[in-house]
């Protein structure tokens, strides 16, 4: 997202909002925003080692991710997100909002499907390509088998979310290569299922340089089963104000933003697709209900 600027092209050359984590002015990128209180639902963290060691967690957990993804992947569904400003009092003050619906084309490819984008009113900040990047594949973050190599991933605890029995851990990238988008934060994950609930957390690299800079904030995502295996992506809450330096003949701005997105409509792509879990094909959901089914942590 990049800051708005409609005066003189100096300051339109001067916005952007995008992230930045692992980069060489931390403690300034640290500054770079403010977090806002996101919704609560977390019990106390339980900071004894686990029975299992932690890296044998880690490649059970990647393991189902990495199915979870293939599974997702046979899935049509429709994504509504919504980025405000708010001003001084909290009312909002621009919005973008935009209604994709994520299907198949005729040649079974899968596309984005505009369903409604009204009129852009935001005023004070743009949205930037890393904006329309997160809101596609940050936010309902997946961490597979092939995702690990490139994260530090630490042990936190065992804490439960609402009322479901998790493992913590903190994710962050080992190095920012170029044009991509990773996970700084923390990943809560179903003791029994093996698969991540909540991700809270930033997309990183900000871009922080005086002029460019390009920043986000904070975000929660939550999961829902759908099918009774695998968890999927509901709700993304993101809130935080953004501090934008000044230069360039302006001067510097703060920016409450604030970020929604909701996954509806999960439907099975195809009559003969088939996805297995743990060997074994997964049933329809008219076909096979599991107890767990509609189970999720609190928004």
């Amino acid at each position: 997202m990049r800051i708005g600027v409609w005066i003189t092209a100096a300051i339109l050359a001067a916005g952007a909002i995008t992230a930045q984590g692992k980069n060489k002015d931390k403690d300034k990128d640290r500054d770079s925003f403010s977090p806002m209180p996101l919704d609560a639902g977390f019990g106390r963290m339980d900071l004894s080692a686990p029975a299992i060691p932690p890296e044998q967690i880690i490649k059970e957990f990647s393991a189902k991710e990495t199915e979870f993804q293939e599974a997702l992947s046979h899935y049509t569904y429709r994504r509504v997100a919504r980025v405000q400003t708010l001003d001084d009092d909290d009312k909002v003050d621009g919005e973008w909002y935009e209604v994709d619906d994520v299907v198949f084309d005729s040649d079974g490819k899968r596309t984005e499907h505009v369903v409604a984008a009204p009129p852009n009113t935001l005023t004070r900040v743009m949205m930037s390509p890393s904006d329309l990047q997160d809101i596609q594949r940050g936010y309902p973050f997946v961490l597979t088998s092939a995702d690990v190599p490139e994260y530090d991933i630490a042990y936190v605890g065992r804490q439960k979310v609402d009322e479901i029995d998790c493992y913590a851990f903190d994710v962050r990238p080992k190095k920012i290569e170029k044009n991509k988008r990773y996970l700084e934060g923390r990943i809560w994950v179903d003791a029994t299922d093996l698969q991540i609930v909540v991700t809270n957390g930033r997309m990183v690299p900000d871009d922080t340089r005086k002029g460019k800079e390009d920043l986000h904030p904070p975000f929660m995502t939550w999961r829902q089963q759908v099918d009774g295996h695998y968890w999927f992506p509901v709700y993304t809450k993101g809130e935080g104000i953004l501090h934008f330096s000044s230069g360039y003949g302006y001067m510097a701005q703060e920016v409450h933003i604030r970020d929604t997105v909701k996954y509806t409509d999960y439907k099975r792509f195809g009559s003969s697709s088939k996805i297995f879990y743990e060997g074994e094909e997964v049933q329809k959901p008219d076909q096979k209900q599991d107890q767990k089914q509609g189970q999720k942590p609190k928004k």
